[in-house]
């Protein structure tokens, strides 16, 4: 089996419905997919950034510490919502600004979002004990907590200032 899949991680060209022309991706390999579609860094930070904090602006985004340049949010946003992870739509009252959420694709990536929390709190010892508890709640019914994420993040919410009342002090 192992063997199949590693023979299958050749160039391949795959049609995407949300692009109008074939994307040519390095291999069939499933790791590779993933980490084409979403896996640069600033493309999940945009992500955490929705999830987490519920941020859903460009300048919310632009405010993150991480301190990303114009151009590269930008990019990755066009290159989320292409990806359909993200949906870009006029913001309600104030029509300059656009709010991005995710879609089903997305909300998809919060339990992987959620693991690598979990992977940064083992290993990580800047992270601070909240966090680490926090953790230790989602392990306890990791499916319904998922669950329970998804249609909060679904909703508008986000995890950390709706479900563990902790703000994001870059806001």
């Amino acid at each position: 089996m192992q063997a199949k899949l590693l023979a299958k991680c050749k160039y391949v060209t795959v049609k995407l419905m949300t692009e109008k022309k074939a994307r040519k991706y390095r291999s069939e390999c499933p790791m590779n997919f993933a980490l084409e579609t979403f896996g640069d860094s600033w493309s999940l930070l945009i992500v955490r950034d929705i999830v987490f904090w519920g941020k859903h602006t460009f300048g919310e985004f632009l405010r993150s510490k991480e301190g990303i340049a114009t151009n590269i949010l930008s990019a990755r946003l066009q290159h989320l919502e292409n990806e359909g992870i993200l949906t870009k739509s006029p913001h309600t009252t104030d029509k300059r600004r656009d709010i991005y959420s995710l879609t089903q694709k997305g909300l998809d990536l919060i339990p992987i979002m959620l693991e690598l929390g979990a992977w940064s709190a083992k290993y990580d010892e800047r992270q601070p004990e909240e966090f680490r508890q926090f953790v230790k709640t989602v392990r306890a019914d990791q499916f319904e907590m998922t669950e329970q994420f998804k249609r909060l993040v679904a909703g508008g919410g986000c995890i950390f200032s709706d479900v563990v009342g902790r703000h994001d002090p870059n806001q």
